[in-house]
C-alpha cells in the first residue's frame, strides 16, 4: 500500500480535524480502564485525549507516517500500523472510536465486521466521518476541471453515506443505533488564498493519479476559478463539509 499521507503537513495545516473531533469524545464518554481503539487516528491527537481518561487506548491507522509522527508525540500509548478493514485482536474492546477516518475507505462492510469482532457485547462504537454530499462542490469542480484539461473522468475516491446507509449497514452486523445525525460544517481552511489548494493536495492527491504532474498547477487554479464565488470569502476558503455522527451499542 502506498503511503500518500504527509504527516508533518497534516500536523502544521490541518489540525482542524482532530479538532472538530474533540466534542465527538463527550459522545463517547470513555471511562478508566475502559479498553478503546481509536481508529484511523492519524498523528494521535484525540487518541491522547482518550487516554487522559484513564483509558486504556490503541491508536490503529494504516499510514506508516502517521504512526511515526503519533508515536513520536505521545510515547506512553500504543500505536499500531494496521488496516481498518483487516485488523484483529486477541482481547476485545469496550469501544470503538473513529473521527474523520472512515470515508475513506470504499469498503465500509468489512470495516464494520472487523469493528463488531473486536468489540465486547454491548459494546460502543461511536464515529464521525463525511457523510452523504460531503465536499461536493469541491469534488465536483476537481472533476470538471481535470475533465476539461485533461479529458479523464476520476471515479469517486471516497464513501460519504447517508444515515440510513451507514445505519442500515451496522445493523446488519448485530448494532443497535442509538444516535445519528447528517450536518453541514462549513469549515475554514487554513493560509488564505491558498487554503482551498492546500487541502486538494493534502486530502483529494488520489483524483489526481492520472493526471500528469505538469498540469497538475493549472487544474488546481482552474478548480479555484469555479469555486471562488461560492466558498471564498472574506480572504479564505471553505470546505463544504457534510459530517456524520453515529454512536450505536453492539447488541448481537
Amino acid at each position: 500500500m502506498t503511503d500518500s499521507w504527509n504527516a508533518e503537513l497534516y500536523k502544521s495545516k490541518h489540525l482542524f480535524v482532530p479538532q472538530h473531533g474533540e466534542d465527538l469524545i463527550t459522545i463517547l464518554n470513555p471511562k478508566p480502564k475502559e479498553r478503546i481503539l481509536d481508529l484511523g487516528c492519524g498523528t494521535g491527537e484525540l487518541t491522547n485525549k482518550i487516554a487522559q481518561s484513564g483509558a486504556a487506548v490503541i491508536g490503529l491507522d494504516s499510514s506508516a507516517a502517521m504512526i511515526e509522527s503519533a508515536r513520536n508525540s505521545y510515547p506512553n500509548i500504543e500505536f499500531v500500523l494496521a488496516d481498518a478493514k483487516d485488523f484483529s485482536f486477541e482481547e476485545k474492546f469496550d469501544a470503538v472510536f473513529s473521527n474523520a477516518a472512515l470515508h475513506w475507505i470504499r469498503e465500509a462492510e468489512k470495516v464494520v465486521k472487523c469493528i463488531a469482532n473486536a468489540l465486547h457485547p454491548n459494546g460502543r462504537f461511536v464515529l464521525e466521518m463525511g457523510g452523504k454530499g460531503n465536499v461536493e462542490k469541491i469534488v465536483c469542480a476537481v472533476k470538471e476541471a481535470i475533465h476539461e484539461i485533461e479529458s479523464i473522468e476520476i471515479e469517486d475516491i471516497w464513501f460519504f453515506p447517508s444515515i440510513g446507509e451507514y445505519a442500515s449497514l451496522l445493523e446488519k452486523y448485530g448494532f443497535e443505533v442509538e444516535y445519528a445525525v447528517h450536518f453541514e460544517r462549513p469549515t475554514k481552511l487554513e493560509d488564505g488564498e491558498v487554503g482551498l489548494r492546500n487541502w486538494v493536495k493534502m486530502f483529494g492527491a488520489k483524483m489526481f493519479a492520472q493526471v500528469p504532474q505538469i498540469n497538475q498547477d493549472e487544474i488546481i487554479k482552474h478548480t479555484e476559478t469555479k469555486l471562488r464565488a461560492e466558498l471564498f470569502q472574506n480572504g479564505n476558503w471553505y470546505a463544504d463539509y457534510k459530517r456524520l455522527r453515529i454512536s450505536a451499542k453492539k447488541i448481537k
